[in-house]
């Protein structure tokens, strides 16, 4: 398998490459090379349960590689502009799906199923489609105007509103992309699925976790406006150009987790009560006890 990847990675050389630079310039695609790093460390904590049935599947997996590589050259071949947004989400996407009909060859189809968390959880190394990403870019821009409006009013400072524009006592502040959070929420979004897959077992319950990620970006961002805003009307003018400003999200991204942190603990105990805590632990069929 490591064999093949290396291949792969020759042969995807010249979008692997493109990817590698975009990651770095772009923020929405910061998290990109983490995500192999991790998908690795959970290949690596759940090995004996994943490698415990191994049986190559040479067809489907065949398949899949021949799907990949067929759609990373009609990419390729149709990307006029050839910008780096407008091919990057379909080769990198190619290459996962090699990746997968690599695992299947190599491993078969039962430790693919194990495995298919740390496989899917590559899928997000994929960059978002420009479309995709400036309608998530609107609607965070959206939710947390809104929702930095009324923390506003709830406070009680007066504030007019029109469009992005935030108008309160001595300021007039613009809720604009940069200010939309989705580096952060990507960063959460990436946490919370970790967090499901290690902690919860019930799927609903997973996705019901997972689901809280936007609505929580959007708190956490209002409450990050605000709280600058009120900063630079009562303390200092200067934090709206400031390190807390600039480089102060971090600060903002403890706040969602300790948002979420409860949730969890809720959720992880009440399927405790239920019994599905230990629904992941795997079973000898020979003895029918469970084994660590």
């Amino acid at each position: 398998m490591a064999a093949f990847v290396a291949v792969t990675l020759i042969v995807f050389w010249p979008a692997v490459s493109v990817l590698a630079v975009f990651s770095f310039q772009h923020e929405f695609s910061s998290h990109v090379p983490l995500i192999p790093v991790l998908s690795l460390y959970l290949f690596y904590i759940e090995r004996r349960v994943i490698f415990r049935d191994v049986q190559s599947s040479i067809t489907p997996g065949g398949i899949l590689i021949l799907a990949g590589a067929a759609l990373y050259v009609w990419v390729m071949a149709h990307s006029s502009s050839k910008s780096a947004a407008e091919f990057l989400p379909g080769s990198t996407l190619a290459m996962v799906v090699v990746w997968m009909g690599g695992f299947l060859v190599c491993y078969g189809y039962r430790a693919w199923r194990a495995a298919a968390f740390p496989l899917l959880f590559l899928l997000l190394m994929v960059p978002l489609p420009e479309p995709m990403l400036a309608r998530t870019i609107n609607y965070l821009q959206v939710g947390s105007t809104s929702l930095s409006f009324s923390l506003f009013k709830l406070v009680g400072v007066p504030v007019f509103r029109q469009g992005f524009l935030l108008s309160v006592p001595g300021q007039t502040i613009e809720v604009a992309k940069e200010c939309s959070g989705i580096r952060s929420s990507i960063a959460l979004l990436i946490t919370c699925l970790l967090a499901a897959h290690l902690f919860l077992r019930t799927p609903w319950k997973m996705l019901l976790f997972v689901a809280l990620v936007l609505p929580v970006s959007i708190v956490k961002n209002a409450i990050r406006i605000v709280t600058l805003t009120l900063l630079s009307i009562y303390v200092d003018p200067g934090f709206l150009r400031g390190n807390l400003h600039h480089d102060g999200g971090f600060v903002f991204f403890l706040l969602a987790l300790a948002i979420l942190f409860p949730v969890l603990l809720l959720l992880q105990k009440s399927e405790k009560h239920t019994g599905h805590s230990t629904a992941s632990i795997p079973r000898d069929p020979a003895s029918g006890l469970a084994r660590g």
